[in-house]
């Protein structure tokens, strides 16, 4: 099987493409910037693109694509969106009504898509400054829940604020902030370090969304501003329809780590 750490965009997307690919991305195309989708009918999209400029945390905005348009071309030339996540999530009314590995069948001439930041570009830096990412060790998707943290309202858009949690040692935090602070538009720095249930997060170990990973003795969790964090605000909300990528399946860019990061 190929090393899909190293592998070109252009090639995993066309591997998902002709599904051939379906499981999560983290640790894929080693270098490049991977995206939460949230694609939304043409009525909606001011109030969640207001709602992203309120929320930039967790909701950065990488590209947003022309009405009725299929491709990211800006970040990912050639792209079409109804095909090229290996996994999708369709909410109606706020409920999930499917998940599905293509779009075509819902895809609507009224539709606007958003690309968001996304937390894996930021584990590269990570893993090359020695701090261990646990699920990208264990090949597990990474931990994700719904905290009490509020987004700031935008229209029709409101609703909790979902993290992601990668636990560390106490003398590697102060690095990951550091690392971390420098991609904001990856969400940048943790909103939360330690304590899960001041957050809302009563047991650590069932995750809303992802895989439970262990936490070793002595280890603090910490927490990022989630581009799940949609999905979330779907539930609450319960709009017409709004489709996404499924946690952890992400859409992976043309668009090189480094070209994110503020030197």
């Amino acid at each position: 099987m190929e090393n899909l750490r190293f592998a070109d965009p252009s090639h995993i997307r066309q591997m998902i493409r002709e599904g051939k690919l379906q499981t999560h991305t983290s640790g894929m195309c080693d270098g490049y910037a991977q995206g939460n989708l949230v694609v939304l009918p043409k009525n909606l999209a001011y109030d969640f693109l207001l709602f992203t400029q309120r929320n930039p945390k967790p909701c950065p905005v990488l590209e947003i694509t022309d009405l009725g348009c299929k491709e990211f071309k800006s970040i990912a030339p050639g792209s079409d969106i109804t095909t090229d996540i290996p996994k999708y999530r369709v909410y109606k009314n706020g409920k999930l009504e499917e998940e599905s590995t293509d779009i075509k069948s819902f895809w609507r001439d009224d539709f606007v898509s958003f690309i968001l930041g996304c937390s894996f570009t930021f584990e590269s830096a990570l893993i090359e400054e020695g701090i261990e990412v646990r699920h990208i060790t264990y090949g597990k998707n990474v931990p994700m829940y719904i905290t009490t943290i509020p987004c700031k309202e935008a229209g029709i858009f409101s609703g909790p604020t979902v993290v992601s949690m990668r636990p560390m040692s106490p003398h590697q935090v102060i690095k990951a902030v550091q690392i971390t602070s420098r991609y904001p538009s990856i969400h940048g720095a943790p909103i939360h370090i330690g304590d899960p249930s001041s957050i809302g997060i009563n047991d650590i170990h069932k995750p809303d969304f992802g895989d439970s990973i262990d936490i070793k003795k002595g280890e603090i969790p910490v927490f990022w501003a989630c581009g799940v964090t949609p999905q979330a605000v779907a539930m609450n909300v319960k709009p017409e329809i709004m489709i996404t990528h499924a946690p952890g399946h992400m859409f992976i860019t043309d668009i090189k780590n480094h070209e994110l990061a503020v030197i």
